[in-house]
């Protein structure tokens, strides 16, 4: 059987997270980046899609799954609990995946295999890999989460060598 699906929301409930629900009162300088827009696609083309809202949380998750998903060091993901994703093609090719017995999932293109943005909890959230994001995100990273799974050699690489384009 395989494990490549699309769900749909009704197909699992998930309690949607503590840091996904409202919590304060929106002030007056942040309706502005709230009713911005970006713009994403995946690496061949195939996909685009619009985001019509403010990117709200910005996270570089740690975890073993993230970091299989990704294969880096960790996934960063831009979370909107009051955006709205908006397919401008390509949604046919989105396929999901779903790791067994858990509420990690990520949506990719079945051509390139791409990261794309889905949803989770019910419509809870969005969650948008920030590589998939062709415009300016405007925000930075919020935080580094499940640092406890963090891989053993991603640690203390300020000391690592930067090159602007490819070594050599």
């Amino acid at each position: 059987m395989s494990m490549v699906s699309a769900l749909s929301a009704s197909q699992w409930a998930m309690p949607t997270p503590a840091w996904a629900k409202p919590h304060r009162q929106i002030r007056n300088d942040e309706i502005v980046a709230m009713t911005e827009s970006a713009s994403g696609s995946c690496l061949c083309g195939t996909v685009r899609f619009e985001i019509s809202g403010g990117f709200e949380k910005f996270f570089l998750c740690h975890c073993s799954l993230c970091r299989k998903g990704s294969g880096s060091a960790h996934a960063a993901n831009l979370v909107l609990t009051t955006a709205r994703l908006n397919w401008l093609s390509g949604q046919d090719c989105v396929r999901t995946y779903r790791v067994p017995e858990s509420r990690h999932e990520r949506n990719f293109c079945d051509q390139c295999g791409s990261a794309l943005p889905g949803v989770h909890a019910n419509g809870a959230f969005v969650v948008v890999p920030a590589g998939s994001v062709d415009s300016a995100i405007g925000i930075r990273p919020d935080a580094h989460i499940c640092l406890a799974s963090r891989a053993e050699w991603d640690a203390d690489l300020q000391d690592v060598p930067g090159f602007a384009g490819l070594p050599g």
